[in-house]
């Protein structure tokens, strides 16, 4: 690390280029709410056009969405870990704690595919109706979204073992930190919104 550490200033922040960076990727969030908050409405839209086809309450399977839940707002708490450990300058423990999130992502990943194949052998397909034309993409969407998350952090944790933790390195971690719990907001209101109110409805 450089011997020139602003301590009045997180290591993210040192430099101006990485605070550009930092600000570039808030607004980058900004359109992906954009886009979720479409297939929100999309969805809302067309939750009960079932076509004759399965309905939510035939398709669901809460214990495994509790499961998916779990899973996905623990890797939230450890990648917040992992940022503190980061802050307190120890490479280490950011590792340790930033594979724990991703492991976590990764299970959560499982636990969706398992669903998706549930929903096809119900007769649940992209093709049977509305309601599940909307459901596939916007749960696709967060999984596909999650997958990319794990790829990304998978190369900042690559670079993070090559070169330690610099000022760019620690702007790297940062940004996918606040892209994990991103995506760990937008699970909230699907399992909101999609789960809860499906069952309910």
């Amino acid at each position: 690390m450089s011997a020139s550490v602003n301590t009045s200033l997180p290591l993210e922040y040192q430099r101006e280029q990485d605070r550009m960076n930092i600000l570039g990727f808030w607004i980058f969030l900004g359109a992906e709410i954009v886009l979720f908050a479409t297939l929100f409405g999309v969805y809302g839209v067309l939750y009960e056009r079932y076509a004759g086809g399965p309905t939510h309450k035939d398709i669901f399977i809460m214990k495994d969405v509790m499961i998916q839940t779990v899973l996905l707002l623990t890797s939230s708490f450890t990648m917040g870990v992992a940022i503190f450990e980061m802050r307190r300058n120890n490479l280490k423990g950011l590792l340790i704690w930033f594979i724990l999130t991703l492991l976590l992502g990764a299970g959560f990943l499982y636990m969706e595919i398992n669903e998706f194949i549930h929903y096809i052998h119900a007769g649940a397909t992209m093709q049977t109706s509305a309601f599940l034309s909307s459901l596939f993409v916007l749960l696709g969407t967060h999984g596909a979204h999650v997958t990319f998350g794990i790829f990304w952090a998978t190369f900042v944790i690559v670079q993070l073992l090559k070169r330690g933790l610099t000022p760019v390195t620690a702007r790297k971690t940062f940004i996918i930190g606040l892209y994990w719990h991103f995506l760990d907001v937008v699970w909230i209101f699907i399992f909101t919104f999609v789960y809860l109110k499906g069952m309910i409805s």
